[in-house]
């Protein structure tokens, strides 16, 4: 093979050279001006896209959160509003009594009575509406066994209800019977 010599004159060398050098400070142009800006721009935007996502997934855990109260809300509004409905319209001393001894007469008590002991209001700022009665429900004759069904079925069927004591003494001339004095106290809405 025969070798080829190029031989480049002083003026061709010279271009030679500033076109290189000019290569040279076109890519550091290029990189320091132009590439650099961009991925300093993209580097910010990735950063403002991760901070956004965990603001979304944050988002995301709170409307569910919102969404379960909701719910919640709902449930308890629902709630108190059967509630507030259980509460005739009234003085509780006129239409408990009548409820009290209808209900013992459905369950073959006969002859059951209530008397009011005395009213306080609650002193729990949510129940500031509200106001506690406390009864005597007398039952002057019943066996231990339907006694006993009909407690759990005042209590299940009077939600705002609840017995405080019991005070049950046999009968001498029966004793299969039993005298009852029921305490209970109610939870009723201030009219």
């Amino acid at each position: 093979m025969k070798q080829v010599q190029i031989k480049l004159s002083k003026d061709q060398i010279q271009k030679l050279l500033l076109s290189g050098m000019g290569f040279v400070v076109l890519l550091y142009v290029y990189f320091s001006f132009f590439l650099g800006p961009l991925n300093t721009s993209r580097d910010s935007m990735l950063a403002q896209i991760e901070d956004v996502q965990g603001k979304i997934a944050g988002s995301k855990s709170e409307l569910t959160k919102t969404a379960n109260l909701e719910k919640q809300a709902l449930a308890a509004t629902t709630r108190f509003a059967a509630l507030k409905a259980l509460s005739p319209e009234g003085a509780p001393i006129a239409w408990f009594p009548p409820r009290i001894r209808a209900f013992f007469a459905s369950q073959e008590i006969d002859k059951a009575s209530a008397r009011m002991e005395g009213n306080t209001p609650f002193k729990e700022k949510d129940l500031e509406g509200w106001t506690r009665y406390n009864w005597v429900i007398d039952v002057p004759q019943a066996d231990f066994s339907t006694l006993g069904k009909a407690i759990a079925g005042l209590e299940n069927a009077e939600p705002l209800l609840s017995i405080n004591r019991i005070n049950i003494k046999a009968l001498p001339e029966d004793p299969q019977f039993q005298q009852i004095l029921l305490n209970a106290t109610t939870a009723m809405v201030k009219r």
